[in-house]
């Protein structure tokens, strides 16, 4: 596997050791993530998402939804039923097998609701900025004026 190097990158940046983190996710390809199930991510607005998930012959019940460290985990697993033992089918197109599927979100994003309607589990997000993150201008005072630190002794 490549190694890249992404120090000309991060040299203009401060604090975003993470950045690394989600690069070296990327690039290792996890190979349990499949198409299975298929699902959309649609920006409603400039501060609104909306996750849409196919989940066709499983019950809200046998789905879960967990935010863990900022990664929105959803998987799905089918209780076996009785019912099926005694079903003889000639043919049977419609997968339950077991899935998780990972979802990282940024900071920012916060999860407002989940709902499961018609085999699709939908989940909406919402940005939130926080007033200290938000921009703010920064004013510039004479160096007569201006408050100094203390200088560190040697």
């Amino acid at each position: 596997m490549r190694s890249f190097d992404l120090s000309p990158l991060l040299r203009s940046t401060v604090g975003f050791d993470e950045i690394n983190r989600l690069f070296e996710t990327a690039l290792r390809g996890d190979s349990s993530d499949t198409t299975y199930p298929p699902y959309n991510i649609e920006k409603v607005s400039d501060d609104t998402y909306h996750v849409s998930m196919a989940a066709a012959g499983f019950s809200p019940d046998e789905l879960d939804i967990t935010l863990q460290d900022g990664v929105l985990i959803i998987s799905g697993k089918a209780k076996t039923e009785a019912e099926d033992k005694d079903r003889n089918y000639l043919y049977r197109g419609i997968a339950r097998r077991a899935f998780e599927r990972r979802f990282r979100l940024a900071d920012t994003i916060k999860v407002v609701n989940a709902s499961f309607e018609n085999g699709l589990l939908n989940i909406n997000l919402k940005r939130e900025v926080p007033e200290h993150m938000k921009p703010r201008k920064i004013e510039i005072t004479p160096v007569h004026q201006a408050e100094t630190l203390p200088s560190q002794a040697a």
